[in-house]
């Protein structure tokens, strides 16, 4: 966890979080908005590990808030809600992973709430990079597939004769079966 922004209406919420985020996450780097809008504007230019938003703030209540942190960036979202409009606010975020805390805040509940949001974004960050190296590893199965197909198909190769054509030509080149298959389908399919 490196930084945290923070969205406020009071500079009193404003520094009762920071004390108390510092000791959960000591070493963060804080910012700090007063208003969705500004909140939307900060997300959409730099990189935040975490949004915490004391709702309601000034322009808005703070689920839209919640959905476009969601939408543009891979922040991990907390809405501090009162606890008469607890179940509402839980009910339409939750669709969107958004974590919701009920005011008064607990100290313990926060300090747990705060540790086990840390600890989802580590594994949602650990599950999006293998889904990355698996979307990698589909389409390189698909080109050389594809590439074999354009060998037998004008070269009248076998499947087997296409694969080691790939294969062979990539250590023979030294460079990737993606790049044979991509150097191929160029060549034959265009």
């Amino acid at each position: 966890m490196d930084r945290i922004l923070i969205a406020a209406g009071s500079d009193k919420h404003v520094s009762a979080l920071v004390s108390q985020l510092k000791e959960i996450f000591p070493g963060v780097r804080f910012s700090t908005v007063s208003t969705g809008r500004d909140a939307r504007r900060v997300v959409s230019e730099q990189d935040f590990d975490m949004i915490v938003v004391s709702c309601p703030l000034p322009d808005e209540n703070g689920t839209d808030l919640a959905e476009f942190v969601y939408s543009a960036s891979d922040a991990m979202c907390v809405l501090l809600v009162k606890s008469d409009i607890y179940e509402d606010v839980a009910d339409k975020v939750e669709d969107v992973g958004a974590m919701v805390i009920s005011k008064p805040l607990n100290r313990e509940l926060f300090y747990r709430a705060m540790r086990f949001t840390a600890a989802a974004r580590k594994r949602m960050l650990g599950i999006r990079s293998e889904n990355i190296k698996l979307q990698k590893k589909l389409e390189e199965i698909r080109s050389v597939n594809r590439a074999k197909l354009a060998l037998m198909q004008y070269l009248g190769f076998t499947e087997q004769q296409a694969h080691r054509y790939i294969e062979k030509e990539a250590m023979d080149m030294r460079c990737t079966k993606l790049e044979v298959a991509r150097k191929v389908i160029q060549m034959y399919e265009v």
